[in-house]
């Protein structure tokens, strides 16, 4: 599966919750797209089904390619703990992540972006890939030159969110990943558990 740019409030509706942020669409269409809309009967799914689309969910809601997320769950599955909570540490310490996390940029797309484009420095460092998995203790902040940007203030000086497991500066735009977070501190709706047994046929 390649980079998904196709319209979010679709896939939205498919999953039934706001996966790419507040979405109108999804308020008053609570319904799976598709011919005949609501009025549509709709099969139970199997479990097969139900794990998969849970996967499919973090995928979307990550911006996580197919390769690269097998890739993070063989480490979850080696790793001391629990898979399926290591796994979404694992994801909430990619770059991209961290980024938006931070409040440097409105979405995790957006974040990527920045990124990609030589934005970010980790440890001094400019990093210009957003899958990079951040350890503690890593510092993360805008490139010197890329501080006078527009869409970067304007982001920062609207940020509200602040997550315990990383400490950022808006004055200067650095910040630390502090730790990685306990499952109870990651807000999304996420049933890992599913994934696991998914991987696990």
């Amino acid at each position: 599966m390649a980079r998904y740019i196709g319209p979010k409030s679709k896939i939205a509706r498919k999953f039934k919750e706001p996966i790419f942020g507040p979405d109108k669409a999804l308020e008053k269409k609570n319904y799976p797209p598709g011919q005949h809309g609501a009025a549509k009967k709709r099969a139970k799914q199997s479990e097969y089904a139900v794990q998969l689309q849970e996967k499919q969910k973090v995928k979307y809601t990550y911006g996580i390619l197919e390769r690269q997320f097998a890739k993070i769950f063989g480490l979850a599955a080696s790793a001391s703990g629990i898979t399926g909570e290591v796994l979404l540490q694992l994801i909430e310490s990619r770059l991209d992540n961290v980024v938006y996390r931070m409040g440097i940029a409105p979405t995790r797309s957006a974040a990527r972006q920045l990124v990609s484009h030589c934005h970010i420095t980790v440890n001094g460092k400019v990093v210009n890939v957003p899958s990079a998995i951040l350890r503690p203790g890593d510092e993360i902040a805008v490139r010197e030159k890329s501080k006078s940007l527009e869409a970067i203030s304007n982001c920062v000086a609207s940020a509200a969110s602040k997550f315990s497991w990383m400490d950022f500066d808006k004055s200067t735009l650095t910040g630390k990943y502090i730790n990685r977070p306990e499952r109870a501190q990651i807000p999304e709706n996420i049933k890992e558990q599913l994934i696991v047994e998914l991987y696990s046929k």
